[in-house]
């Protein structure tokens, strides 16, 4: 490879693995594109780094989420995604009650009666995206009823979503994306504040009514808190169980065999939805800045450089996932890092995977066969995601 890889590229975002290949065996630290990052190929250096916030800044995300062009806050970049410790871990506390398993059990009926409308429809249909048709409903319809929000409005979360999590991928001379993506912005900022212009007026029995009476340290969350919350949940459990519903059925519809041996054996869900997780993670890569000089791995990262470090590659790392490029149900080893690691551990992880597992139940008795009816799959271009815009598929009923 004679020039630094560009994570941007279409070839990359088409099919980023055999370029993973190639830079793990260059080194576990590689230096890439755009604009000399820092990359973080292997499993050992990625967890190193995710659980070093005292080296490794979480503020590298705001990279990503509030380019200079955007010329606006972006709500989300006031999350704590965006925080070290210890205001992290102080605004964390108050999201996690929401997330333990006792509050997420409550949340299966729900989810349930979703995905089994949501498969007679497909059955209905057969020939749909199902991105639009049934990946996007399941988390907007429970983001709705966590935070009190009208699913009516599913599409344009899904488009604020994409939009936020894809204002890294703008080019430089894109500049009508770039108006594209301010519009978009200013959009769901309007929206998300009158949210809470509602819920401060009349609270409710919901996520949102909580953080606004929540106290930390005895005092209220700011404006900009709970703003940066409401933006973080939204974006955030949309498009984590999204990517994880449209992987699942691309990696069902590329590999047919798969299908009969869940039918047969529904206690294989679980395990299937893992090595979907590793096989094609819903978050590619997380940013980090660096806060000192620091050696990875007998390499020196200065200080103030941008690192990437790549979950997709390290899913795949060869010492810990032999045949990594092999979809492989009931796989052993050790843990993906799909929802990272660390202090930003996803708190929603637990909540994805059921939701993913509940989806797969109800779907898999009911399906003989899925293909898949585009040549090429359209995928959204980010440094930190990666997930198909659509995928049109056939059904065929049992």
């Amino acid at each position: 490879m004679s020039t630094r890889l560009n994570f941007l590229s279409r070839e990359f975002m088409e099919n980023p693995y055999p370029y993973l290949a190639v830079l793990r065996q260059q080194g576990p630290v590689v230096q890439v594109d755009p604009g000399g990052m820092w990359a973080i190929t292997r499993y050992d250096e990625a967890q190193f780094v995710l659980k070093s916030p005292q080296r490794f800044s979480s503020e590298g995300m705001r990279r990503a989420f509030q380019p200079e062009w955007l010329g606006r806050t972006n709500p989300a970049v006031t999350s704590m995604v965006f925080m070290d410790p210890p205001q992290h871990g102080r605004l964390r506390t108050l999201v996690s009650r929401a997330f333990t398993p006792a509050a997420i059990a409550h949340l299966e009926s729900l989810i349930r009666a979703t995905a089994r409308s949501l498969v007679s429809q497909l059955l209905e249909r057969r020939k749909v995206d199902f991105v639009e048709a049934f990946s996007v409903p399941i988390p907007a319809t429970l983001m709705g009823f966590l935070l009190g929000l009208d699913i009516s409005h599913q599409a344009s979360f899904k488009r604020w979503a994409h939009a936020v999590l894809c204002l890294g991928g703008v080019r430089a001379e894109d500049t009508e994306q770039m108006a594209r993506s301010r519009h978009t912005i200013d959009e769901m900022k309007m929206y998300l504040e009158e949210v809470l212009d509602d819920r401060r007026r009349r609270p409710r029995e919901d996520m949102l009514s909580d953080l606004l009476r929540a106290r930390v340290d005895g005092a209220s969350l700011t404006h900009e808190e709970v703003l940066g919350f409401l933006s973080l949940l939204l974006i955030g459990g949309l498009e984590t169980t999204t990517h994880l519903l449209s992987h699942s059925v691309q990696v069902l519809c590329l590999h047919p065999e798969l299908l009969p041996q869940l039918r047969e054996q529904p206690s294989l869900i679980p395990s299937f939805i893992e090595e979907t997780l590793r096989y094609e993670p819903n978050g590619s890569a997380l940013l980090r800045i660096c806060l000192q000089d620091t050696l990875v791995s007998d390499v020196k990262i200065p200080q103030g450089a941008l690192v990437l470090v790549s979950l997709s590659s390290a899913s795949r790392d060869e010492k810990y996932f032999p045949d990594g490029d092999r979809f492989i149900l009931g796989r052993k080893g050790a843990p993906h890092l799909s929802f990272g690691h660390g202090p930003h551990f996803c708190l929603g992880a637990m909540l994805a995977r059921m939701e993913g597992r509940i989806a797969l139940e109800e779907l898999v008795p009911h399906v003989g066969r899925l293909e898949l009816r585009t040549e090429r799959i359209d995928w959204s271009y980010s440094l930190n995601t990666r997930g198909p815009k659509s995928l049109p598929i056939e059904v065929f009923p049992v």
